[in-house]
């Protein structure tokens, strides 16, 4: 299927790997221009030296300004924007409430949620530009049936559902498409980190807290970085001309997180 993104404009956050990777480089595989961006600085470094084709840079979401500058500045190079796709994220701490430190929780919202506000509102006006402008903010199961132990992360996500409805109403009459995509269990180091500090948190071994998270789910295999990336392309395309505002799971039907 021709999704028609040819030298469509995106700009993809936190994707010097996982999900946000597999998702530049989707892009670029139609022949879109891309840019990504991400703290990790050497794997920025990697991306750009592996793939010159995406433009990479660091940059950290929470940080306003420096959010706004690269917006800006890759707007330039590019000649616009047509997509933002609001990746970037950290797992956050996992342990009860009164456990963790509450510069965690500070952190986790900080990216999370306010780093999605802050590109969402560098996007707005270069998107109100666009003949197909949409943003898609990744949030998670956790943002729609909670997450015991993952306080601040679901928090975020959920507040990732709330800024998305309310930006696609918002921005409805300027003709800007706003979707949120729900991974389930992704394969990768991330899901494999968090399910390690779950392990450790309970006292069970890896197998046993893996398991326990695929009995809540219809169909028992990982999300692959590449069908959520899938996702994300469709809704970016002129093919989801009328879908907004939805909040879209990609997650095997999980019915919840233990």
């Amino acid at each position: 299927m021709d999704l028609e993104l040819k030298d469509h404009r995106v700009i993809v956050t936190g994707a010097a790997a996982g999900i946000g990777l597999e998702t530049a480089r989707a892009f670029s595989a139609e022949g879109a221009k891309v840019a990504v961006c991400d703290v990790d600085r050497s794997a920025v470094e990697a991306l750009a030296g592996s793939d010159p084709t995406i433009m990479a840079s660091v940059c950290d979401v929470a940080d306003r300004n420096m959010m706004a500058d690269f917006v800006a500045r890759i707007a330039g190079r590019m000649g616009g924007l047509d997509t933002l796709v609001n990746n970037a994220g950290i797992a956050g701490p996992t342990g009860a409430i009164e456990e963790f430190a509450p510069e965690e929780w500070d952190r986790c919202i900080a990216v999370c949620l306010t780093g999605q506000f802050n590109a969402a509102r560098a996007a707005v006006p270069l998107l109100r530009l666009s003949s197909n402008p949409s943003i898609i903010n990744m949030s998670s199961l956790a943002g729609r049936v909670g997450f015991r132990l993952r306080t601040p992360y679901a928090a975020a996500k959920w507040g990732v559902i709330g800024l998305t409805k309310s930006l696609s109403i918002e921005l409805g009459s300027d003709g800007i498409r706003v979707n949120a995509v729900i991974p389930g269990l992704v394969a990768g180091d991330r899901q494999r980190r968090v399910l390690e500090a779950k392990a450790q948190q309970l006292g069970q071994s890896y197998g046993e807290v893996e398991s326990q998270a695929f009995s809540y789910t219809s169909i028992r295999e990982y999300v692959t970085p590449r069908q959520i990336a899938d996702q994300i392309l469709f809704l970016a395309s002129k093919r989801s001309r009328t879908v907004s505002g939805q909040a879209i799971s990609v997650c095997g039907d999980t019915q919840m997180l233990a």
